[in-house]
């Protein structure tokens, strides 16, 4: 299932909010929730979802009442053993 990178830009958002729709996150209805990284006193949010399209997404934050900023299908991931095995397979 395809992966997707989000940004929103949510200031004022507090501990509380998240712990609030944390329930309505993990059901995901149209997509399912994988990981966040959060700033929170910027209100700066970047998520990873699967779903099977980006307007499965969309309706999914719809549902959520999440607005975003962007949405990015992601094409590669890397760990940092990947990375080393592609330095190694180019004679880095």
């Amino acid at each position: 299932m395809p992966r997707f990178v989000t940004i929103h830009l949510a200031p004022g958002l507090s501990r509380e909010e998240f712990a609030q729709t944390a329930p309505a996150v993990l059901e995901g209805r149209h997509a399912q929730f994988q990981q966040m990284f959060a700033n929170v006193l910027e209100g700066f949010i970047v998520s990873v979802y699967e779903a099977a399209d980006r307007a499965a997404l969309e309706r999914e934050f719809e549902r959520l009442g999440f607005p975003f900023q962007e949405i990015h299908e992601i094409q590669v991931a890397l760990t940092p053993d990947d990375l080393r095995r592609m330095v190694a397979g180019h004679g880095g």
